[in-house]
């Protein structure tokens, strides 16, 4: 049997352990700051922040090109000979680095992509599905497992609050956030991926201790989530003790395995410090 090997970007969030427990292949975004551009995991996340304190600028983020897809896709067939390979990738209807995949795929055989349609949490549920997947049958072929990866990607749902409306309203991707008079009312919107798009479809009031456990009791409410595992995502500057509360949360409602996923440069570019997301797939 020849090897599949899971591919995906680092807008997935996906934590180190388990990208190497799984053998996932990473490729980096990019984000743009000052007039350097840097890939995303080469620079602290803190960074980012602290170049906005400095500057009072939002760094801003690129996709993937086709040249570096043409590399990357390169790597792993040298590293992995007569490998079949499975890019599972950001959703194409906020980056323009799926259409990007898409262009260098045509110099390659066995290479095969799917548009998660989905983003940090969600976009890594649908990658770790694909890898349990692989685990438990190892000798699946690579129709079969493309076909149970797609089958999946509309259960993936994500939901999040930023954690600055500013840093959100810079990065472009939600079209129907309502910015002014949103920082002085303190509203955090609730952002999710309907049909691969990026949109605000609540608004919540208050702290973010408030809004957190509001997020989790609506997201519970409206999907009816496996209670296997469940996706936690939170960018740099969130509570420790919302955190706990979280955590606390999630016990109650019966989840048996908890991953906390802390998001990279690229997502915390438009999350902003203190973001909390979450993510799951539906039975």
């Amino acid at each position: 049997m020849r090897r599949i090997i899971l591919s995906t970007e680092s807008g997935a969030d996906l934590p180190q352990d388990l990208a190497e427990k799984h053998n996932i292949q990473i490729v980096p975004m990019h984000i743009i700051m000052g007039e350097k551009d840097y890939l995303d995991g080469s620079l602290p996340v803190q960074d980012i922040y602290d170049h906005y304190d400095r500057t009072k600028k939002i760094p801003s983020t690129t996709s993937t090109n086709p040249h570096e897809y043409h590399d990357f896709f390169t790597k792993i067939k040298a590293d992995f000979p007569d490998c079949i390979i499975v890019h599972i990738g950001y959703t194409s209807k906020a980056s323009s680095s799926f259409q990007h995949a898409v262009i260098a795929s045509e110099n390659f055989d066995n290479l095969f992509l799917i548009d998660a349609l989905n983003v940090t949490g969600g976009l890594a549920a649908v990658v770790l599905y694909a890898a349990s997947v692989l685990e438990k049958e190892p000798t699946i072929q690579p129709e079969q497992l493309i076909e149970k990866i797609e089958a999946i990607i509309p259960k993936s749902k994500l939901a999040f609050v930023p954690g600055s409306l500013e840093f959100l309203r810079a990065g472009g991707r939600v079209s129907n956030v309502a910015y002014l008079g949103g920082a002085l009312l303190k509203i955090k919107p609730r952002i999710e991926l309907i049909d691969g798009k990026l949109v605000s479809t609540k608004k919540y009031r208050g702290k973010m201790s408030n809004v957190a456990e509001a997020l989790i009791k609506d997201y519970f409410n409206q999907y009816d989530i496996d209670r296997e595992l469940i996706y936690l995502q939170y960018s740099i500057g969130l509570d420790e003790q919302i955190m706990e509360r979280i955590d606390e949360l999630i016990k109650e409602f019966g989840f048996k395995n908890v991953q906390w996923m802390q998001a990279g440069a690229m997502i915390s570019t438009h999350a902003g410090p203190g973001g909390f997301g979450i993510a799951g797939l539906e039975v």
